[in-house]
């Protein structure tokens, strides 16, 4: 189950959260199709919903909202806002939530579930069914379609979640978190167009453990550094990650312009690769389109940056590409116990303005220059 703390948590196509913590059986219950919900998969059962929420924060004490057995078309966007009276407020779904086929019909709204203004909402079971096909999204103007964003939260747990996307849906990260700290992701299974594991700036203190990936773009720190005022991304842990047949293994990714953001102490641990494009990357030169970046440097200070016992195969011969910023190099990289093999031939490692140090068993042969504080 999932526990929301002061937060805002959407998604457009669909968001589910887990959390260990128990529903509370004794509370109050409010079941969606007492309220009006009609499980066929075609009659909208939006204002139901809205029912049982709107009953549920009336409630003194802990309450449940009940969705059974059963296929209930959410037809439109429908914000669960708080605060409310009693708490908390547990959702137990048997049943599956379906998202409207036609996009468009969501229209202007940037989420179809989202939470607001909410603290200890929990939420397990169930599926939710975002419906997505590619062709239904062509021509739509709102093509970015994250899963779950978790946005300006605190204290969120994710647990034994599984989404499922065709490998040819751009844009579809699986997990994304932004502006958010005491982060956790656990069990998950995703399968994907775009990032498995988003994390982006204005984020501190996330952990991801046992995460399988593949097909997506692997675990990223996205697209850091896009303005010159930016909230940096510290202290993440991502372990017992396997990564199959992606794009990207673990990759952190900045633009290639001026920016106060900042990339520090990073733990990627206990990852398995099979098949993966680019198993470990730092791009300090993201400019797509070459528009309002070339010949500009990174700003982004990446820094104490470990990888211990990363091992498996590449699609390609280099299996380690550090390209980092000359007006400010990456730093503090640790390379520990990593073992990486290209069609059991020879790889290779690029290092450009990367600084750091290596033990243990290395493959491909380490390329980090020292800097004086590695030294010592």
């Amino acid at each position: 189950m999932a526990k929301l703390t002061t937060c805002v948590a959407f998604s457009a196509l669909f968001f589910f959260f887990l959390h260990r913590r128990p529903l509370r059986a004794n509370g109050a219950k409010y079941d969606v199709v007492a309220l009006g919900a009609v499980g066929d998969g075609k009659t909208g059962s939006s204002e139901a919903f809205l029912r049982s929420w709107k009953s549920a924060c009336e409630s003194k004490g802990p309450s449940i909202i009940y969705v059974p057995s059963g296929k209930f078309l959410l037809e439109k966007s429908i914000e669960f806002v708080g605060p409310y009276e009693g708490g908390p407020i547990g959702i137990r779904i048997d049943g599956s939530p379906v998202a409207p086929s036609d996009y468009k019909v969501i229209g202007s709204a940037y989420s179809w579930l989202p939470f607001h203004n909410v603290d200890g909402v929990y939420l397990s079971g169930g599926t939710l069914d975002g419906r997505h096909r590619v062709g239904e999204m062509q021509g739509f103007f709102r093509y970015k379609t994250f899963h779950i964003v978790i946005n300006r939260c605190e204290n969120v747990m994710v647990h034994g979640v599984k989404v499922f996307t065709n490998g040819d849906t751009p844009n579809t990260d699986g997990i994304h978190i932004q502006y958010s700290f005491d982060v956790t992701i656990l069990n998950l299974r995703i399968a994907t167009g775009d990032d498995c594991v988003s994390i982006t700036q204005g984020t501190s203190n996330a952990w991801g453990e046992d995460i399988l990936c593949g097909p997506g773009h692997g675990i990223s720190v996205s697209s850091l550094g896009k303005t010159i005022e930016e909230e940096g991304l510290e202290n993440v842990t991502i372990m017992s990650v396997t990564l199959s047949r992606t794009t990207n293994g673990l990759r952190i990714k900045t633009w290639g312009r001026p920016s106060s953001a900042f990339a520090r102490n990073f733990r990627f641990q206990h990852v398995v690769m099979s098949d993966v494009q680019n198993p470990i990357i730092i791009d300090q030169n993201y400019c797509p389109h070459n528009e309002n970046c070339p010949g500009q440097d990174s700003g982004v200070q990446v820094s104490n940056i470990t990888y211990e016992d990363i091992r498996g195969t590449s699609a390609t011969r280099v299996v380690l590409k550090f390209d980092c910023s000359t007006e400010t190099p990456c730093t503090g990289i640790q390379m520990k116990d990593v073992n990486l093999t290209y069609k059991d031939q020879p790889a290779a490692a690029l290092c450009v303005n990367a600084n750091g140090a290596a033990e243990g068993q290395i493959q491909p042969s380490n390329c980090l220059a020292a800097s004086d504080c590695d030294a010592l």
